[in-house]
């Protein structure tokens, strides 16, 4: 790796601490292919120093006051607030995205700081007087301890700030190893957090490849796992740190269906299935990536989904004309375009084909087009895999019922929609499909901040979903305590062998 270019280093102890495993990655700007930066990939023994550190900083931070956990949070969230340009910045020169898809980004992220500054609510315990004669029995959560995260590239603010906010709040320390394709927006977050009066050590920062997550994996002083990415990678972090006694949620791919019932607003319908599939150019896990039509609605869906589709304005991020921007690798921009140039052998009809995309001035960038494929088999690879990438299928159906029994046939639960004036419709949609989200009349459901996010399947590993109570959960653990104080009127009783009584 050249040394012309800035280094990313990790975050261990509070302060930058510079790699030396004397392995680097390269980040690309992906408007113009340019290598912009390397980043120092962390070897065991600098995963070693980064849990310990976590470890000693538990110590204390495991017993700290609620207080003083959410009037640091409170500066961190003034902070993050101020600097949401300069974090946003950050990601369109990693990743790509147009900087308004980056600002929501931060935005969505900022939900569930919030919640963590209101964590004191979700701790309260539960008290019980009187089960027996002056017995009483209180229940607590109590934090784990040292807790990994370990994030995709197309969330690199976002995602992470899913885990930590969470994590820290309820008194565990966290080691986030980000992706190593975008990896300056972490380290932004974790100055932040250290300007905000963050202790030392209580957030680390670990950039690296599969040597890191491995390491973190086996720790034995790593208590929990936090994982956002691909179904076998999930899968992977899921059996791999729960055979090394850890708690786990690792959230996987997602082949995310919308239905359109004959009575749905085609024009609401279009816009929306445009907005979602190749919004952030589809580099998402909640995309709506297949459209099921029903009936007769197909053909006019179809055509209004192009018109809409052909308008959109691809350029640079941090073009503010730009809708949306190229992908994160060129390596990732030829996978996903070999699905759409294999569609018309494997029966698709291919409306648009934007494979040939590319941006005046920018032509080492990135770029793709939009892709809508239509009359997709379920056989087809491009319906079949996570494409990752702006690459819509349109599949047609005869009846609501056929519809519903192709969407739960997939082995992916993430997120799903319905599009319908029919409220009697809706309801059933919503009991019927084997997903973990649902959207009525809404195409991308991420749940707020203070409701869960997870799928269902192949989706999600682990029974815990991210933030909102299940992630109050998983980064605690629960304690009864059952107590008996004596009266200063009572006798010695002596001892009694017996069963415990309870009444």
């Amino acid at each position: 790796m050249t040394t012309d270019v800035k280094t990313v280093n990790h975050w261990i102890g509070g302060k930058t601490v510079e790699g030396v495993s004397g392995n680097f990655g390269p980040v690309t700007d992906p408007a113009t292919g340019a290598v912009t930066t390397q980043v120092a990939f962390a070897d065991v023994d600098e995963v070693d120093a980064a849990v310990a550190s976590a470890k000693a900083a538990y110590a204390t931070w495991g017993t700290s006051s609620l207080a003083k956990r959410t009037a640091i949070l409170f500066k961190f969230r003034a902070l993050l607030d101020a600097n949401r340009d300069a974090i946003a910045e950050l990601i369109t020169a990693e990743h790509g995205k147009v900087h308004s898809d980056a600002l929501g980004e931060v935005a969505r992220g900022l939900e569930i700081v919030d919640l963590a500054c209101g964590i004191t609510v979700q701790l309260k315990g539960e008290l019980s007087t009187e089960v027996a004669s002056r017995v009483d029995v209180s229940s607590i959560r109590q934090p784990l301890g040292v807790v990994a995260g370990i994030t995709p590239f197309n969330f690199p603010a976002m995602v992470p700030m899913w885990m930590f906010p969470l994590a820290i709040a309820c008194g565990n320390t966290f080691v986030l190893k980000p992706s190593e394709k975008d990896p300056s927006a972490s380290m932004k977050i974790a100055e932040l957090l250290s300007e905000a009066g963050l202790p030392d050590g209580v957030f680390n920062v670990l950039h690296g490849d599969k040597v890191a997550v491995d390491r973190l994996l086996e720790h034995p002083d790593v208590a929990a796992v936090s994982f956002v990415g691909s179904t076998p990678i999930a899968r992977h972090i899921h059996t791999t740190a729960s055979a090394n006694g850890k708690r786990v949620q690792a959230l996987g791919g997602a082949k995310n269906h919308m239905l359109v019932l004959p009575d749905a607003d085609l024009d609401a319908a279009a816009d929306a299935a445009v907005s979602a599939a190749y919004g952030s150019a589809g580099e998402r896990c909640m995309a709506i990536s297949a459209v099921v039509a029903v009936g007769s609605v197909a053909d006019e869906l179809v055509a209004k989904i192009k018109d809409r589709a052909e308008k959109i304005k691809i350029g640079p991020g941090n073009d503010p004309t730009s809708e949306m921007g190229p992908l994160i690798t060129a390596a990732h921009r030829d996978k996903v375009a070999s699905y759409v140039t294999g569609a018309a052998a494997e029966g698709c009809e291919v409306v648009l084909d934007g494979t040939g995309y590319t941006v005046e001035g920018h032509e080492n960038g990135h770029w793709i087009g939009l892709s809508l494929l239509d009359r997709v088999p379920t056989t087809a690879k491009a319906y079949q895999d996570e494409i990752f990438g702006p690459v819509l299928c349109v599949l047609r159906v005869d009846t609501y019922e056929e519809g519903v029994a192709l969407m739960n046939a997939s082995p992916f639960g993430n997120g799903t929609a319905i599009f319908t004036r029919d409220g009697g419709a809706a309801r059933r949609f919503q009991l019927e499909i084997e997903a973990g989200m649902v959207g009525v009349n809404v195409p991308i459901p991420v749940p707020v901040g203070y409701h869960s996010f997870g799928g269902w399947k192949d989706s999600l590993f682990g029974d815990h979903h991210i933030y909102g109570n299940d992630g109050t959960h998983f980064y605690t653990r629960g304690k009864v305590v059952t107590t008996r104080w004596p009266d200063p009127s009572d006798a010695p009783a002596g001892v009694d062998l017996g069963f415990p009584r309870n009444h």
